[in-house]
């Protein structure tokens, strides 16, 4: 099946080909609307020498510049290569010249003229009157054709031409699709394909800066093509997203171009807008953001077909300025200005369009027979001069069609040597030209064309990418035009210092659709869409680990203040200075002046019956304690370390637990005196100094053998608390340098204390009714009730304050303050009133009269007797005791 569908297509070609062809030969057998040059091998030329016709018409206006300057470059180059010895010596070129009348199905059925020769016709049917075979006029054989102007004809035209393997060689057409050379393989150009120019267009948007732009094409083959391959390439490189594609209808209607400018402003963003499209469409463009008061909005990028032309922007150029348009690389041919202003109608008689153009160009009229002269019109004299008479700028494509016309004689000539190479003329390895073998040469030529620059096909028969970048620029108002400010050759060269966008100004402006990130903020992707983002601030302590990404700092790092990196996180202690350090400290050096008052006034005093009568071994036991509870203090205040974290944990609860063993030794002591008095005269046992202060040493030596187990256990080290001080605000955070221990390891170390301490409360109250001249009992009760109270309200003071950003400072002040306070107390109530009767009243320090167990006993059962008296129930002794 795949073989059989080019011969079907070839058999259809060759049906329409003859029906078109004997239609030609009864009603113009000599081709009036073509050029015919004799030589001995023929070239098809294909040029847009009018513009497409109004409805029902196939030709419009005469088109001067696309049309009759690049025909007539066609013939210049064929002067030039006849006239040179060198290039296909004793060969002269013909031509057979067509007008395509910018329409692809016109184009397509003038072509088959080209393909006559090929087809074999029937005559064996057709006689003269006189019974002879008939003489028909074999038509010349084109070996190659230079052509067409527009891609879509080009394309119309290569269908038919590869089925009868005419190599074609175009000088303007610029599709991406002709690069195809499976389809299109017999086409070739000396103009680079719009995928080239598409990717100079991607890369010139990217050395600007954008990122968001909008693609506008007019409907067709150039159009539709050169955006399909800039969308295509922009996908591949990545880095710029399309906004909007829009198109131009053939026949746009009335407002079209209104509502292409109001759904190009949906993304206003996208200032940016890729351009392929004629020049018609491109003034209506520009006209219609003028009438929309967007002077100056887009910024637009325009292929070749706007190039460097006035007439697009002609009174629109407020709108066009900054314009970057492309256009390839190419020079004006002084030899072809000097022959085409040269040309007149008598030496031009060749060119059957000739006298069409001088009417246009010169705005006259030629006089015909049997045609009236218009009245509005002049008469062509014949003696005006082109450039003189008339304005004349040679066109931009007249470089390439002589070009793509000597691209085929030098393959002529290459062909030439190698199958004729003792021929001077052609031979018959050359009668006829085999298109394909010519497709090769044609493809293998490298020669300097006529601009200086080399002439070479790739293997698609495409010519390498070299463009001119322009920018329309206005200096001032009265000098407006395009200047060069770049080039492209496979890789992009823009001065971007030279440029100059609306006004003047030199910065370039933004088309992105979103705006660059802060240091510190994240890309959050609009999904769908990557050039478009939302920007994400990382939060709390989050830091910038690239573009999308935040990510949590160490725990001992804070982010840096542009959160882009993470700083270590200042440590802090409590320092001598602070508040909470200095009211503790105070108290605490208070407390230790008087605990030394007290001892010194004790020792001084040691003999004295208050001394004495105090215990004087407990008594410097208790001191010792209360003297450890107010050094803790400038222990839990000093700078952590090992040392220091060490005497931390053995003082912080040994202080108090020396000061309540010797309490609870005390008033158990006392309790247990009065409580056998009331029973018996025989003296409790344990009651002697020596044996309160080994009851005592016990107490203690249980707190100091926990402390010595969590050595053992959990040796003391510092550690830095990152968690404690890390509030929302990063820059407040701190790590604080502190000992290994807890809350809980805190309260675990003063719990055996508070048991201690509540014993000894629990004896101070049942030890309540001991008469007042016998003991301390009362003094230690009211001691007692005092430091419950004080720790009582130091509990929730210490747990409250958990989640304070200073809790390690309130939580430090608190239980030292508690500690100093609960000393006080103990200072105060039991040794203050001594040492003031020692000092101030040493008259009653005196001895009293010993008093003996017995004694103490029978006060004691006399006291009871009278208290069960007074009582509303009366008790009977118990006789049996």
């Amino acid at each position: 099946i795949s073989s059989l569908w080019p011969r079907l297509l070839l058999y259809v070609w060759l049906w329409i080909g003859g029906q078109v062809v004997q239609v030609s030969a009864s009603h113009q057998q000599f081709h009036p609307h073509s050029i015919k040059i004799p030589g001995d091998i023929t070239l098809g030329g294909l040029f847009p020498v009018h513009s497409r016709g109004p409805h029902g018409l196939p030709c419009g206006e005469l088109k001067k510049e696309k049309g009759i300057h690049r025909m007539e470059a066609m013939l210049y180059a064929l002067d030039q290569i006849n006239s040179d010895p060198e290039l296909l010596p004793n060969i002269t070129l013909g031509a057979r010249i067509l007008d395509t009348c910018s329409r692809d199905t016109y184009a397509l059925e003038q072509s088959l003229t080209f393909v006559q020769a090929l087809i074999q016709k029937d005559t064996s049917d057709i006689r003269c009157s006189n019974g002879e075979p008939p003489i028909i006029r074999k038509p010349e054989r084109v070996v190659g054709v230079i052509g067409a102007s527009a891609s879509s004809v080009s394309i119309m035209v290569a269908n038919i031409l590869r089925l009868f393997e005419i190599p074609q060689v175009s000088y303007a057409s610029t599709a991406p699709e002709l690069s195809d050379n499976n389809r299109y393989d017999f086409f070739s150009r000396v103009v680079p394909p719009d995928s080239y120019q598409a990717q100079a267009m991607l890369d010139i948007v990217k050395a600007l800066g954008w990122n968001y732009v909008s693609t506008l094409a007019s409907e067709g083959n150039y159009g539709e093509s050169g955006v399909d391959a800039f969308m295509q390439i922009s996908r591949e490189a990545g880095g710029v997203c399309i906004a909007q594609s829009v198109k131009i209808p053939r026949e746009p209607t009335a407002g079209e171009f209104d509502k292409i400018i109001k759904r190009l402003m949906e993304t206003s963003n996208a200032r940016g807008v890729i351009i392929f499209a004629n020049e018609d469409d491109i003034k209506r463009v520009l006209e219609a953001a003028k009438r929309a008061n967007l002077t100056g909005h887009f910024l637009f990028v325009g292929s070749d077909s706007w190039g460097a032309k006035s007439s697009p922007i002609a009174e629109l150029e407020d709108v066009a300025e900054g314009a970057v348009t492309i256009l390839p690389k190419r020079a004006s041919i002084d030899g072809f200005d000097q022959y085409f202003m040269s040309r007149s109608l008598e030496n031009n008689r060749r060119n059957i369009w000739f006298n069409e153009f001088w009417e246009d160009d010169f705005r006259c009229k030629l006089t015909r027979p049997g045609i009236k002269l218009d009245l509005d019109k002049k008469k062509c004299t014949g003696e005006e001069r082109i450039g003189r008479d008339s304005s004349y700028e040679q066109e931009g494509k007249v470089q390439f069609v002589i070009d793509a016309v000597y691209a085929v004689a030098y393959a002529l000539h290459s062909m030439h040597q190698d199958l004729c190479p003792s021929s001077s003329g052609v031979c018959g390895k050359m009668d006829p030209v085999e298109g394909r073998s010519l497709l090769g040469y044609i493809r293998a030529v490298n020669f300097n064309g006529s601009a200086g620059t080399s002439v070479l096909f790739n293997e698609n028969g495409d010519a390498p990418g070299r463009y001119d970048i322009f920018q329309f620029q206005m200096t001032n108002h009265s000098h407006p035009g395009y200047r060069v400010i770049g080039q492209w050759t496979n890789n992009l060269r823009l001065n971007l210092e030279e440029m100059q966008w609306s006004g003047g100004d030199k910065l370039v402006p933004d088309s992105i659709c979103s705006f660059p990130c802060q240091p510190g903020e994240r890309k959050k992707m609009v999904k769908g869409v990557p050039c478009c983002w939302h920007c994400e601030l990382c939060d709390g302590y989050q830091y910038q680990v690239d573009e999308f990404t935040c990510e949590t700092c160490p725990s001992d790092m804070r982010p840096v203040p542009n959160r882009t990196a993470c700083r270590p996180t200042p440590i802090i202690k409590l320092e001598w200075n602070s508040p909470f350090a200095l009211v503790p400290a105070s108290l605490a050096m208070l407390g230790i002046l008087a605990t030394s008052a007290v001892v010194i006034t004790f020792i001084r005093f040691n003999d004295t019956p208050i001394v004495r009568a105090s215990g004087r071994e407990l008594s410097y036991v208790l001191l010792t304690g209360i003297f450890l509870i107010y050094l803790i203090t400038f222990l839990m205040i000093a700078e952590p370390g090992v040392v220091a974290c060490a005497f931390r944990r053995l003082l912080l609860g040994l202080g108090m637990a020396i000061t309540y063993s010797a309490m609870l030794t005390k008033t158990n002591r006392i309790y247990r005196i009065f409580e056998q008095g009331k029973r018996s005269v025989t003296p409790p046992k344990f009651i002697s100094p020596t044996s309160q202060l080994i009851i005592t040493f016990i107490l203690i030596s249980v707190q100091v053998l926990g402390v010595f187990v969590w050595f053992a256990v959990v040796p003391p080290h510092t550690i830095i608390d990152y968690e404690e001080l890390r509030p929302p605000n990063p820059e407040l955070a701190r790590g604080i340098l502190k000992c290994d221990m807890s809350d809980l390891s805190i309260i675990c170390c003063l719990s055996y204390s508070i048991v201690l301490m509540v014993t000894c409360t629990v004896y101070a109250v049942k030890s309540r009714g001991v008469p007042e001249t016998f003991n301390e009992a009362k003094p230690i009760g009211f001691t007692m009730y005092t430091t419950c109270i004080i720790w009582l309200a130091f509990v929730p003071i210490f747990f409250g304050t958990a989640q304070s950003t200073e809790k390690m400072f309130i939580q430090t002040a608190t239980l030292t303050v508690s500690m100093s306070l609960s000393a006080f107390v103990s200072l105060g109530m039991l040794y203050m009133p001594k040492v003031y009767v020692i000092i101030f009243h040493p008259e009653q320090n005196v001895q009293k009269r010993k008093r003996s167990f017995k004694a103490v006993a029978q006060a004691v059962s006399q006291k009871s007797l009278n208290e069960k008296q007074n009582g509303e129930t009366k008790i009977e002794p118990d006789r049996s005791q």
